[in-house]
């Protein structure tokens, strides 16, 4: 848990959410707060097996489960390649194409030429290619008097992203199964305080939509799943335009570390198919491998 990625502070409440529920289930946990210290801390605690509750680069993007699998510890979520994968948001696009899901158009763009010019027609959303939780995004809506100013905080290389409007809605798929679906409402922005802070968004789950859009989403986050080759838990978010029906529904992106904070998504669907959320971690548990 912790980390020292933009999403530390959420994957110190994850891990000790996960950590009060696995000590609920029965296991003996050990917290520990991801340093550079990793791999000795871990050589000396030698567990049976690594929850990784860790958000964000290190944790998420293949690092921390090279690690793992080099000193031949079990761990849960997905693998090297899989993290990588998903992290890097072009070339998770480049995989949900070859598996015939929909996506908006994007390209990758220096940051000082976005802060320069649009290198897209507005309305579009720029952000990092590489980070998760709505860290670092930016909406340029179509009367925008010209080009966002990007803090200097931002990766030199950054998506610039069609704007897909609509609802925003999410499945998590444990395993090989897809759960169900979340709607998602907010005053706003999905951004970082929706996610995380009390109050931010509603969700309603399931979610209150046509059937075939609700079958598509299940469908769609089970081949996310699979094309990316993610183990374990993963969380794949759409958004959906009601006026064009099934047309309307896109692919953002898929979330191999979903956050396990007492308001996140992923723990209310395990919930509302009936499992609690220390029967959640205890499956994930059981779920993890090397080589995965």
């Amino acid at each position: 848990m912790g980390g020292p990625s933009a999403e530390r502070e959420v994957s110190l409440s994850s891990g000790r959410e996960c950590a009060a529920a696995l000590r609920e289930a029965g296991y003996e946990v050990i917290e520990v707060d991801a340093g550079r210290d990793l791999a000795v801390q871990l050589a000396e605690i030698s567990p049976d097996v690594v929850f990784n509750a860790l958000h964000g680069r290190w944790g998420e993007d293949g690092c921390v489960q090279g690690l793992l699998e080099w000193m031949g510890l079990p761990y849960t979520h997905s693998g090297v390649l899989a993290s990588a994968l998903a992290m890097d948001k072009e070339r998770s696009k480049d995989a949900y194409r070859s598996e015939g899901l929909p996506v908006v158009d994007s390209v990758l763009a220096p940051r000082d030429t976005v802060r320069k010019e649009h290198v897209m027609a507005a309305p579009y959303v720029v952000k990092p290619y590489n980070e998760g939780s709505s860290v670092g995004v930016y909406l340029v809506h179509e009367e925008a008097n010209g080009p966002p100013q990007l803090s200097d905080d931002m990766p030199e290389l950054v998506m610039v992203e069609a704007f897909a409007p609509g609802r925003e809605l999410t499945t998590t798929v444990i395993g090989e199964r897809a759960l169900t679906v979340t709607d998602i409402l907010t005053d706003g922005w999905y951004d970082y305080d929706a996610k995380y802070k009390e109050g931010g968004s509603r969700h309603v789950v399931p979610a209150d939509i046509p059937q075939e859009i609700f079958d598509a989403c299940l469908d769609y986050a089970r081949r996310a799943h699979d094309v990316l080759g993610c183990r374990g838990v993963s969380r794949t978010d759409f958004r959906w335009d009601e006026a064009r029906g099934l047309d309307g529904l896109v692919l953002l992106e898929t979330n191999t570390q979903p956050g396990m904070t007492p308001t996140s998504l992923t723990p209310e669907q395990a919930q509302a198919v009936g499992m609690s959320f220390p029967e959640l971690c205890a499956w994930m548990v059981e779920d993890a491998s090397c080589n995965r």
